[in-house]
């Protein structure tokens, strides 16, 4: 009995396993849906909202609805581009995000999600808040101030007892992701480096080596965010 379902992504038929979340079905299958706190290989959390897609008129995370035989899937619309593009604003506004000082710019997605969605000024006031930058750790610096609570650093960065390095400290708008100073001691120069990989903005840095890759040859300098997806359509 096959275990591949069919079902359509603004009007293109697709094809899947069953069960598979539907953000990663619709990259098998060449679409980009766009997403910051999911990971490939950790647990969805659908804590960003930016993968909102309409299934059966119903608004859903991609990253963690499963695919349906027949389901009929709405992504690539202008009404849920501006919820995207919105949440893009808040994420920028609600933080201090100065992309030309950050090391992380060009391999930033939250950034590149910016351009993709072309957004301009923000239609928000911006909150300037004040944070922190907690470079007290032998490898990485943690600056609160471009942080986006996504989860990612929780879920994946962990010690050989699986004890987190990062976690959540405090609620509502004074959340924030704090590192565990005995555990980030004890961190490697592999794991560190890992640590700044997963987090998709300029949070997490590894000490004294910024600018190794100059701007204008990073990732997202060559090519834009979901083109590598949309160019493997089958």
């Amino acid at each position: 009995m096959s275990n591949t379902v069919t079902f359509k992504i603004d009007g293109k038929e697709c094809k899947a396993e069953a069960g598979k979340l539907l953000v990663e079905a619709a990259k098998e299958n060449g679409i980009y849906i766009p997403t910051l706190c999911n990971y490939p290989g950790l647990k969805p959390k659908s804590s960003c909202r930016i993968c909102t897609v309409k299934v059966s008129g119903r608004l859903m995370t991609a990253c963690t609805s499963p695919v349906q035989e027949g389901m009929v899937v709405e992504n690539n619309t202008t009404e849920l581009n501006e919820v995207r593009k919105s949440i893009i604003e808040v994420l920028f506004v609600s933080g201090n995000h100065f992309c030309p000082a950050c090391e992380k710019s060009g391999n930033c997605e939250l950034q590149a999600l910016g351009y993709r969605f072309q957004m301009m000024a923000p239609r928000f006031p911006y909150e300037f808040p004040e944070k922190e930058i907690d470079a007290s750790h032998p490898l990485i610096i943690k600056d609160q101030n471009r942080c986006i609570l996504c989860k990612r650093c929780i879920r994946s960065i962990k010690d050989e007892q699986g004890r987190g390095i990062f976690a959540y400290k405090n609620r509502s708008n004074k959340a924030e992701v704090i590192v565990d100073k005995v555990l980030a001691a004890r961190l490697t120069p592999e794991r560190a480096q890992e640590a700044m990989d997963i987090c998709p903005v300029g949070s997490i840095l590894v000490r004294e080596k910024g600018f190794i890759t100059p701007i204008g040859k990073r990732k997202y300098d060559l090519s834009p965010i979901g083109s590598e997806i949309e160019k493997t359509e089958k």
